[in-house]
């Protein structure tokens, strides 16, 4: 597993895969090396002027690519609801779906279009709804897969799921750890409940050490101009292609021998980065059941979207 790369994929000709923020970075990664692998690509996306772009880029990287453009803004209910909706009436049986799409913001506080925090409301709630109204459609598949993006920071922080939005004490690096500590909580939760079950459906969860990916110089846009090009600089040296850092996804989505409840990262020295694959641990708080179930409890609240 070390030295999986995408040579390693099975070919995925038949398969339905939905690949959220797939018009860049790691989500673009992922989406160009399943439609090299013969799947139908769904490229659920924010910005479908961009999609378009990312969905011509792969068509001239990959013959006969089959890629669909849709739109979906994970920072709306609505948006979920209408992308989820459209693509299950063209689509009735789904095969994998990547909750790959993120967002970083290091200015003040920002809310989505339902008032959630923007992480949490983005990162966690926008897909927890979406895979819920995606659940029947991935049930009538052999082989469905749900995978979730963690991160390591998920493990420097604690969360208060009574406070998921950052009321008490805001800071943005904080919030956006909270949120992939929430995210890696409702993988290993959606794990255990479709085992209890009885569901063939897979959820697994991934992370990509230090990748580059579109995050990080949108962060910065509140940002000086020279705090930009620095912030830049370091972290080009830093860190991993996006081609490395989705290797994770890819495998958990695509290799055989994946179980429901896995995590994967890079191979390398303390999951920062590698040219392959391993198996990692998530925290200790993301991986308690009562963590899971109390967040799973507030995130049906909140999105009004309720399954297993």
């Amino acid at each position: 597993m070390a030295a999986w790369n995408t040579r390693y994929i099975p070919h995925q000709r038949g398969r339905v895969a939905v690949v959220t923020g797939a018009n860049s970075g790691l989500g673009l990664v992922t989406a160009t090396e399943l439609a090299r692998h013969g799947a139908k690509v769904v490229l659920a996306v924010r910005d479908t002027a961009a999609g378009g772009r990312a969905r011509e880029g792969i068509r001239a990287a990959v013959t006969g690519a089959d890629l669909e453009v849709r739109e979906l803004d994970l920072a709306s209910l609505a948006s979920v609801q209408a992308f989820a909706k459209e693509l299950t009436a063209e689509h009735p049986a789904i095969d994998l779906l990547i909750n790959n799409a993120g967002v970083l913001h290091l200015g003040p506080a920002r809310t989505t279009a339902d008032g959630f925090e923007l992480h949490m409301g983005t990162n966690l709630l926008g897909h927890f709804a979406l895979t819920g109204l995606l659940l029947d459609s991935l049930g009538r598949t052999d082989a469905a897969r749900v995978i979730n993006i963690s991160s390591m920071t998920h493990k420097n922080v604690h969360l208060e799921v009574d406070d998921l939005m950052s009321h008490h004490a805001y800071q943005a690096n904080h919030a956006y750890n909270r949120s992939k500590l929430a995210t890696t909580a409702f993988g290993l939760e959606l794990d255990r409940r479709l085992r209890d079950t009885g569901s063939p459906i897979l959820s697994v969860l991934a992370h990509p050490g230090m990748s580059r990916s579109n995050l990080n110089p949108r962060a910065l846009q509140d940002r000086g101009r020279f705090e930009r090009l620095m912030a830049k600089a370091i972290l080009r040296a830093l860190q991993a292609p996006s081609e490395q850092g989705a290797l994770p996804q890819l495998y958990a989505a695509t290799a055989p021998d994946v179980c429901g409840g896995q995590f994967f990262g890079p191979s390398g020295f303390k999951e920062l980065r590698g040219r392959g694959v391993k198996a990692v641990h998530p925290g200790a708080e993301a991986a308690h059941p009562e963590t899971g179930h109390r967040l799973w409890t507030e995130a049906e609240q909140l999105t009004g979207v309720t399954y297993l």
